[in-house]
């Protein structure tokens, strides 16, 4: 007789459970590749922006090996339109020196003024076509005309006369013991109605002085906040040299007083041709940066991409129902079978 007795299990009430699984990848439904693809636009616009303010800030330093550079004047016909003088007027009479000079003027101009026949000075033509400037006067009557010429220094007509009068008087001269108006009057004269040159070019300007008494001492304002003192011993004519760093118009004053402390004075307009500088110091170093982002830039592209079409690919293999890797799964172990006993009798 055989006799089977019930044990008890060995795992108790509670059992551990296996999650079966399918061996398939499930697919990523929420990557954004449409901000990223936004987000790389707005960094490759700026990046683009960047790069094209570097290239342009960068100077030019000349024409490359092997170039020719070619330069030459177009012809123009000469202004027509004259200068007309509106102030001072005809007949006016000054104690004072100096006398300001004003009146309309043809575009892109430059106007001389005369006073008997003698440069006075010239002022550029302003975008209102007006001009005004500043003279010394000659003792007693000056015959006042205005001349304009052209960028290719072509004369235009000559203005209208307007005659006005300087009153010397010795309540007006500088105060001195020792001052004596029995001499010539002191002028300065110059044959540069304007001067033209270049950023951080030497610019000569010839001075001439006349009649005074001798020595003399000259000072040249530049225009750009700097002034050059000069003595010259006797009528002559001499060079006053100035560099100026950036281009534009400005206005020189050259001024004189000799032993007598007479003065005089004369006012000629300094074109320095050329475009403000944008470049720095800095610039090779932009230039750097800038070659060093492209491609970063590109490899974060190709990234995207790469993900992009890694992604479609895994998606078409899950529809097809092929495993992505042929790794086999292993299956969990079989549970134990209760013991069990058994006696014979």
């Amino acid at each position: 007789m055989t006799e089977c007795y019930n044990v008890p299990e060995m795992y108790g009430p509670l059992k551990i459970l296996h999650r079966s699984h399918t061996g398939r990848l499930r697919p990523h439904e929420h990557t954004s590749y449409l901000p990223l693809v936004f987000l790389l636009m707005v960094v490759g616009l700026v990046l683009a922006l960047y790069t094209f303010k570097t290239d342009a800030a960068t100077p030019y330093t000349g024409p490359e090996a092997g170039s020719i550079g070619l330069t030459g004047t177009v012809p123009a016909a000469p202004p027509k339109t004259a200068a007309t003088i509106t102030s001072p007027k005809d007949g006016q009479h000054f104690n004072t020196s100096p006398v300001t000079v004003s009146g309309t003027c043809p575009d892109n101009t430059l106007v001389e003024i005369y006073k008997n026949n003698i440069f006075a000075g010239s002022t550029p033509c302003d975008s209102n076509n007006k001009f005004s400037i500043d003279i010394d006067p000659l003792f007693g009557q000056n015959s006042l005309t205005a001349q304009v010429y052209d960028v290719l220094n072509q004369a235009g007509p000559v203005s209208k006369a307007v005659i006005i009068f300087y009153d010397y008087s010795l309540a007006n001269a500088a105060p001195s013991s020792i001052l004596d108006l029995s001499g010539a009057q002191l002028l300065l004269d110059t044959d540069a109605a304007f001067r033209g040159s270049f950023p951080n070019q030497t610019m000569n300007v010839p001075i001439t002085v006349i009649g005074g008494t001798a020595p003399f001492a000259i000072n040249v304002l530049w225009g750009d906040s700097k002034n050059q003192v000069m003595p010259a011993a006797s009528n002559t004519t001499f060079n006053a040299a100035h560099a100026y760093t950036k281009p534009g118009t400005y206005k020189v004053t050259i001024q004189g007083t000799d032993s007598k402390h007479l003065t005089a004075f004369l006012t000629v307009a300094a074109i320095i041709n050329g475009q403000p500088a944008v470049a720095s110091a800095s610039t090779p170093a932009v230039a750097k940066k800038a070659l060093v982002l492209w491609p970063v830039f590109a490899i974060a592209v190709t990234a995207l991409i790469s993900f992009w079409v890694g992604e479609k690919r895994e998606k078409t293999l899950l529809k097809a129902g092929e495993r992505p890797e042929n790794v086999p799964f292993s299956t969990p172990p079989a549970a134990k079978p209760p013991a069990s006993s058994s006696t014979t009798s």
